[in-house]
């Protein structure tokens, strides 16, 4: 029940830096800010569903490609980052 509550705890944080990272995004339209929103967006659904589903093993469950996929959005939008800056 306690591991439940934190785990509840930590999707609700993910969802509150996706919304602190998409009002950055809405002042600056900058396409990193809408990356990390959307990775933080990700990262609380496979913090949910790993809750909700009753997942034995994290580790070897296909919901571990949602963490894959918010680290590979922040990896990109990084690279198009510092790419877009030296290209002017």
């Amino acid at each position: 029940m306690t591991a439940a509550f934190f785990s509840g705890m930590t999707t609700m944080g993910f969802l509150v830096g996706a919304l602190f990272f998409a009002r950055f995004w809405t002042r600056s339209r900058d396409l990193l800010f809408l990356a990390f929103s959307a990775a933080f967006c990700l990262l609380a659904l496979n913090q949910a569903l790993l809750t909700l589903g009753s997942v034995p093993s994290k580790e070897q469950s296909w919901l571990y490609l949602f963490r894959l996929a918010a680290f590979v959005c922040i990896a990109l939008a990084v690279v198009h980052k510092n790419t877009a800056n030296r290209n002017g």
